[in-house]
């Protein structure tokens, strides 16, 4: 027995601490648990009370809540934040929070400094942080963070609330839809088109411009606005009808005569957006144009800037009608236009024409397009349900030049006024600055503004000066109203002799350019004529070498036959006389060839067929004696020699 209890002895100590090892795995277990279900409770009651809303950039509501957040006092008191000069948004309003280092009140906070205006200086929460503003009884938890670090854009904005249902954030996006809306009732936003990410991009805010600063022919601007605004609300009209929801404008005329601004104008009367389309840009093509107008919203204004230009190859099917303008046409000239359109946009007339009314083309927008020269479109093109409404824009007429100077001076109004009937809404004055202006402008009575226009509209001729070069020269005298009408006649003078010399210059250049093509062309061609005859000369002279060569050949072959004939009737004479001598001379030759032969053989080898003659004759020599030789014979020897080299005589 006490052997079995120093056996458990060992167990028995050890008894405490697997209790305690128990215990606290119990404890821990106990907490675990507690911990998982208070998380697994608090997750079950954030997703039952808590409300979570998130604001991309890409949309309007972003920069509605951003406008929103600037105009909280917490929102400056952030305990972590940023400090820029630069806004944050993409409105472009001259907002400012709670949080802003202002300057002394006293300066003028429009006071120009070297030309720029003074930098505000914001303090804005930093990113990814979370903070808390209090609004109508509820705590707002406001994330804002980057949704693509790496490329520097694409914010988004994360805001949570503890509440039964979505109504306090509905009202809170409403609200902060009306005072976005009140602040940018003055501005027009301007969107370009990426093609690189095949997305549009927010380019700012314009100032909006009054339908009163435009001054047109009678009626065409209120036919324009009138027409915009029956289009935008006729949805339900062209839907019972089936036909597409778009409508365009092609406005073409002269440059400078108000196509862009009264663009800019509607778009400020009607409350839209303008997006802006590139068609020349680098990277534009048939699927990217369709994405882009595939993007675009229900209600804005698209803009094609100088259609007839746009495209770096051609605006019409038709060879003869190009928007390119014309050149001679030569190889370098082709190489280089191909490679200028693999580098820059690869656009087809067929591409933009499905872009703008095929199957997958916007509804609602109102599409303009702008074009010096209407006749170099296709006419499917400019066919009505893509272009409804087409706009003459000339040179200034008298009665615009009469509205665009009362639109640049304005007058005192009198107390006591005639009823007058009514004008054209483009007659009346733009409203007085409501600061005060630095130029000392003077301000005259309504009479007097009227007989300075109608004295400076006097001047103008017809149709002659564009709206851009009138308004140019009002900029100029923008504080001489009297002295801008009593110069406008030298003004006028001088416009037409600087255009006859601008034109003389051009016809000019045109004319030497023309010169130099055509002494190009004829400089290719005779270079071109010339090769042709040197071919035909040298082929020419081999023809005659050839020739000549022959009959020298059969002339030296008749020579050798006489040669031949001459020395055997010579040796036949000198055996009849002297039989031994000859046999003799015979035989040396025979054995042993005298030197005459040598030589003569060695110069056979480096003259070619002439060693013949000279081995005969040199057999005639030989069998002569050098006392003997005839002057006939020393004749002979060299008219044949001289054929080869320079006559030699030997003794």
């Amino acid at each position: 027995m006490d052997a079995l209890k120093n056996i458990l002895s060992p167990l028995g100590m050890n008894t405490g601490a697997i209790h305690d090892t128990l215990k606290l795995v119990v404890i821990g277990g106990t907490v675990e648990t507690a911990r998982r279900v208070s998380v697994s409770a608090w997750n079950g009651f954030v997703d039952s009370f808590f409300l979570t809303a998130h604001f991309s950039e890409e949309d309007y509501p972003y920069d509605w809540l951003m406008n929103w957040l600037s105009k909280q006092p917490a929102w400056g008191r952030s305990r972590e934040f940023e400090i820029t000069t630069r806004s944050v948004g993409r409105s472009g309003l001259n907002s400012s929070t709670a949080g802003d280092l202002d300057e002394d009140e006293e300066e003028d906070e429009d006071s120009l400094v070297h030309g720029k205006r003074k930098r505000k200086v914001a303090f804005m929460p930093s990113l990814d942080t979370t903070h808390t503003i209090y609004y109508r009884g509820h705590w707002l938890r406001i994330t804002r963070t980057k949704r693509y670090p790496d490329y520097g854009h694409g914010s988004s904005l994360k805001i949570s609330v503890v509440a039964r249902n979505n109504d306090i954030l509905k009202k809170l996006v409403l609200e902060a839809k009306r005072e976005y809306e009140k602040d940018a009732e003055h501005r027009v936003h301007i969107f370009l088109a990426d093609t690189t990410y095949v997305c549009w991009r927010w380019n700012g805010a314009r100032q909006k411009r009054p339908m009163s600063s435009i001054v047109l022919q009678p009626g065409v601007k209120d036919m324009l606005l009138a027409d915009c605004k029956d289009f935008l609300f006729s949805e339900e009209w062209y839907a019972e009808r089936g036909i597409p929801f778009r409508r365009g404008y092609l406005l073409h005329g002269v440059p400078g005569s108000g196509k862009t601004s009264l663009i800019h104008s509607l778009a400020g009367e009607l409350g839209l957006d303008i997006y802006v389309v590139s068609l020349s840009s680098k990277g534009m093509s048939d699927n990217t144009l369709t994405t882009l107008m595939g993007y675009v919203p229900s209600r804005c204004i698209v803009l094609l800037e100088d259609l007839d230009a746009a495209f770096t190859r051609s605006v019409s099917r038709d060879a003869t009608s190009t928007g390119a303008p014309t050149s001679s046409t030569t190889d370098s000239t082709a190489t280089t236009t191909s490679e200028s359109n693999n580098e820059g946009s690869t656009l087809s007339l067929s591409g933009l024409l499905n872009a703008l009314d095929g199957v997958a083309a916007a509804e609602g927008r109102l599409l303009f397009a702008t074009t010096n020269h209407i006749e170099r479109l296709d006419p499917a093109l400019s066919r009505p349900g893509r272009m409804d409404v087409w706009v003459n824009f000339t040179h200034a007429t008298k009665w615009q030049a009469e509205g665009i100077f009362k639109c640049f001076f304005p007058f005192k109004p009198t107390t006591a006024s005639t009823p007058e009937t009514p004008k054209d809404t483009s007659q009346k004055n733009l409203p007085l600055p409501k600061k005060k202006s630095t130029h000392a402008i003077p301000l005259l009575t309504e009479e007097e503004i009227s007989e300075l226009a109608k004295r400076f509209a006097e001047a103008i001729p017809e149709e002659e000066l564009s709206v851009a070069s009138l308004q140019g020269y009002l900029l100029r005298n923008k504080t001489r109203p009297r002295e801008c009408v009593e110069e406008v006649a030298e003004w006028v003078k001088q416009e037409r002799e600087t255009r006859e010399k601008l034109k003389k210059e051009k016809a000019e250049r045109e004319a030497q350019e023309k010169k130099e093509a055509e002494e190009k062309a004829k400089k290719e061609k005779a270079e071109k004529e010339g090769t042709t005859t040197t071919t035909e000369q040298t082929e020419e002279e081999k023809e005659k070498e050839a020739k000549e060569k022959e009959e020298k050949e059969a002339k030296e072959k008749q020579e050798r036959k006489e040669a031949k004939a001459k020395a055997k009737k010579a040796r036949a004479e000198a055996a009849k006389t002297e039989p031994d001598a000859t046999a003799t001379t015979i035989d040396g030759v025979t054995a042993e060839p005298s030197s005459s032969e040598t030589s003569s053989s060695s110069e056979s080898d480096s003259t070619g067929n002439e060693g013949d003659v000279e081995s005969v004759i040199s057999e005639s020599e030989s069998e002569k004696s050098p006392n003997q030789a005839t002057p006939e014979d020393k004749e002979k020897w060299v008219a044949v020699k001289g054929e080869a080299s320079p006559p030699s005589i030997t003794p």
